[in-house]
């Protein structure tokens, strides 16, 4: 462990600093599964043969003993520190992720274990019981197994403690006698633009492994549009132009200290377009991942229905609406189990707000229930029924309790 004196993070003063900043911080950028209009990429590599065979100091993330949490860690380490330094101490800690599916063998009619895909990860805690990996959910997502390869090319097996597909954030645990180096986590609110940062991670396989590149961080406070399993979400982002590609997602943004002060996530991929790269923040995916750690997933406020956009209702059906009836989501469907038919929400009412907030699509109002309110809170909707205005109260139940 690292002897340096340790500051835990105030998550409530970063959220109040924050709600501060100027309302204009979202940025431009839409994300799909994979790739988005050739335009917007995560950095996860498809998995192929030709990557198949593998290349044959000390920052540890320090634990807070009271609640077993990690914290970013202040160091005294000279910035003056050469980058080759930096990367040897640092390159133990990277590993490759690779994401086994069970596929169906259509010549033999059985099913097989098939390595689909590829990215990185960081090892940033090792303690008794395991040592813990970070990476981005989209680089585990649909996996039957999960395989690390470590730095000296040996392949193990990984645990996958829990994810989160709207933060894009994974956990993975392997054992502990394969370690010999973790990263600590540096803190992401104190980056400026113009500090320079390095990217070490998988690009294009295991061929590349830990490869290293440098820039600079090119902007703060970034928000970016992105389409998740678990619907759409805004994920604030560090901006660099340090070299990305395929293979770096989960792999770490180091600064000068040798610390992680982000796990990059995705990636601007367009023609004419270099240099637009995206790193999720230390300080953002530390409380997701002391939460995972401690529960195994993220606990949510949860209504219970699914939604739409009105925009996606079919024109014969808004060409009925009231007038009245601008902005607002459609119910598709409603959890028999949930807060939602409890409180009698049914199939086809439309949502406009929520607590007095204007609601124009799913977007919104996650936001807000993820945001703004905790389980076991009261909700009042404002929604519409066969065209006639209804407001009614909803108590938030946990995302998993209808699991």
């Amino acid at each position: 462990m690292e002897h340096n004196n340790l500051e835990i993070i105030d998550y409530e003063k970063i959220k109040r600093r924050k709600e501060k900043k100027s309302k204009t911080k979202s940025f431009f950028l839409t994300l799909t599964a994979g790739v988005i209009g050739s335009a917007l990429t995560l950095s996860v590599v498809p998995y192929t043969d030709y990557y198949h065979n593998l290349l044959t100091n000390e920052g540890v993330a320090e634990v807070n003993q009271s609640n077993s949490s990690l914290s970013f860690q202040q160091t005294s380490t000279a910035t003056t520190n050469s980058v080759a330094d930096i990367v040897e101490a640092s390159s133990p800690a990277i590993v490759g992720i690779v994401n086994v599916q069970q596929q169906n063998n259509r010549f033999s009619q059985t099913m097989e274990s098939v390595e689909s895909g590829m990215g990185s990860g960081v090892i940033f805690d090792k303690r008794e019981e395991g040592a813990f990996i970070v990476t981005n959910h989209h680089v585990i997502e649909g996996a039957t197994d999960i395989e690390v390869s470590l730095y000296n090319g040996e392949k193990v097996k990984a645990e996958l403690i829990g994810s989160d597909a709207l933060t894009d954030l994974a956990v993975l645990k392997i054992n502990p006698e394969h370690v010999t180096a973790t990263l600590a986590f540096g803190d992401s609110s104190q980056l400026r633009s113009g500090d320079t940062v390095l990217a070490i991670g998988n690009p294009l396989g295991l061929d590349l492994s830990r490869t290293v590149t440098q820039g600079i961080v090119s902007g703060v406070d970034r928000t970016i549009n992105v389409s998740t399993s678990a619907g759409e979400w805004e994920l604030d982002v560090i901006q660099t132009d340090a070299a990305i590609n395929p293979g770096n997602s989960g792999g770490a943004l180091i600064n000068t200290q040798g610390q992680v002060i982000g796990i990059n996530s995705l990636k601007i991929s367009e023609n004419g377009v270099e240099g637009l790269g995206f790193a999720i923040p230390s300080n953002e995916l530390l409380p997701i991942i002391n939460e995972i750690i401690e529960h195994g997933q993220i606990e949510r406020p949860y209504i219970g229905v699914g939604l739409a956009g009105l925009e996606e209702v079919p024109q014969y059906y808004r060409q009925n609406l009231s007038a009245e009836i601008t902005n607002g989501v459609l119910i598709t469907n409603v959890d028999p189990n949930s807060s939602a038919a409890e409180a009698g929400l049914q199939v086809e009412d439309i949502i406009t707000s929520i607590d007095g907030t204007q609601i124009e699509d799913a977007s919104d109002l996650r936001k807000y229930l993820y945001s703004e309110r905790e389980i076991g809170d009261e909700i009042e909707l404002h929604i519409y029924r066969e065209n006639q205005p209804l407001t009614m109260k909803v108590m938030l139940k946990s995302s998993h309790v209808s699991e």
